[in-house]
């Protein structure tokens, strides 16, 4: 009996030094969802540099000669950087007025859509009115009308209001925005009703509710609202082109045009120094909110 367990032990021992990492419980498992994540990092990182290749090369450009821009073959790097480009945007043009004229728009629209929406907002999510569903579908609609289709009335309405060709024009356009409207009251939707309801029996008016419980727990869809109307103002140039004929009163966009076409030859490093001007504030704005824009979208589409 003794010489079998002798003979059997040494046997099972080594079945058990002989198993495979890979086949033990959650072993394959996590390999897999390893390499997923390999994968997916992988994934992003080609995206980002596929998104970020073209910035790239707007900034090497506005470091270059006029004729090595559109050099072939490409380079990427210059082979001596031309600092003087984003002095001369400063000199031969009028960038001051148009970043002051553009952030003066941007932040007044802004300031405007985020009360307008954020307050009607409050009314379609907790104001029980008839027709409320049947006036947001109606409202949130209109997004998908093209401006194209009705800028020719509307501009004739801003004419006879003698608003034309001053910056009025453009705020009272966009003070007021379906999508706006439409993501505080995904979020808002989000908020328990029961807050509302305590605080009414505190003895808050519908407006003290909106302004001292819905907005300060509506930190999220606020930022993500706000970065994309100050991105949307900044980069319109429709609106401008339209309304704004007083050189005095162009934007970036509408300023950065007429400069090129006012060169009997274009040189692209002093263009590509003002483009890079003009995306500054955008990605100071972008960077100062992202983490607020993220958590804001995520949870606009939430309910309950």
């Amino acid at each position: 009996m003794s010489e079998t367990m002798t003979l059997v032990a040494p046997e099972r021992q080594g079945r058990r030094t002989s198993i495979d990492p890979a086949a033990r419980p959650g072993g394959a498992g996590r390999g897999r969802r390893t390499a997923a994540r390999i994968v997916l990092y992988v994934v992003l990182v080609v995206a980002a540099a596929a998104m970020l290749t073209p910035f790239f090369w707007m900034v090497m450009s506005s470091l270059k000669e006029a004729n090595a821009v559109f050099s072939v073959p490409i380079r990427w790097i210059p082979e001596m950087f031309v600092w003087e480009n984003y002095v001369d945007i400063w000199t031969r043009s009028d960038i001051l007025t148009w970043i002051r004229n553009t952030l003066v728009l941007s932040v007044t629209v802004t300031a405007l859509q985020v009360l307008t929406g954020s307050f009607a907002a409050y009314g379609f999510s907790r104001i029980r009115f008839p027709g409320r569903d049947a006036l947001f579908l109606l409202y949130v609609g209109t997004i998908a009308v093209p401006w194209q289709s009705y800028m020719i009335p509307q501009f004739i309405l801003l004419s006879n209001a003698q608003v034309a060709n001053t910056l009025w024009s453009i705020i009272l356009l966009q003070a007021f925005g379906a999508f706006g409207v439409f993501l505080m009251k995904q979020f808002y939707e989000t908020v328990p009703e029961d807050l509302s309801e305590a605080a009414r029996l505190d003895g808050l008016s519908e407006y003290g509710i909106w302004r001292r419980i819905m907005l300060p727990l509506s930190v999220p869809a606020i930022a993500s609202l706000s970065l994309l109307t100050f991105v949307n103002t900044w980069n319109d140039y429709l609106g401008p082109l339209i309304y704004l004929r007083d050189p005095s009163l162009w934007t970036m966009q509408l300023g950065l045009k007429n400069f090129v076409s006012s060169l009997y030859d274009v040189d692209y490093g002093v263009l590509f120094a003002g483009l890079t001007i003009s995306v500054v504030p955008i990605a100071i704005v972008f960077l100062l909110g992202q983490r607020y824009f993220v958590e804001g979208i995520a949870t606009s589409g939430m309910k309950g």
